[in-house]
């Protein structure tokens, strides 16, 4: 498996994110590389479709599929009380156990 996490530079949640999806990867015991991709243009941002910062992918799909049109900005997710820049532990580790399975 391959994950990435893409962020842009002036994301606050970029940090707390990359702590987040490594957690979230040793309980799952996933030996996979994490990579961290910088996305710094409109034009990568379109050819990745890049909905925001920070995305969390997994062999080339990302977990939080969103309809937003591709853009440099910072990404929301839904959480317990609203709109947060992260997604929960849980919801992270569901994400990626059903990309998992899906792939065996």
């Amino acid at each position: 498996m391959e994950y990435e996490l893409r962020i842009i530079s002036e994301c606050p949640n970029s940090a707390p994110a990359l702590d987040l999806y490594r957690q979230v990867l040793a309980a799952e015991n996933d030996a996979g590389d994490l990579r961290v991709v910088q996305v710094d243009s409109e034009e990568q941002a379109q050819a990745l479709h890049f909905h925001g910062s920070p995305s969390f992918i997994v062999d080339g799909h990302d977990l939080f599929p969103s309809t937003a049109s591709p853009a440099l900005t910072c990404r929301v997710y839904l959480g317990a009380d609203g709109l947060v820049g992260l997604p929960s532990r849980e919801d992270l580790q569901g994400a990626v156990r059903s990309r998992v399975s899906d792939r065996k």
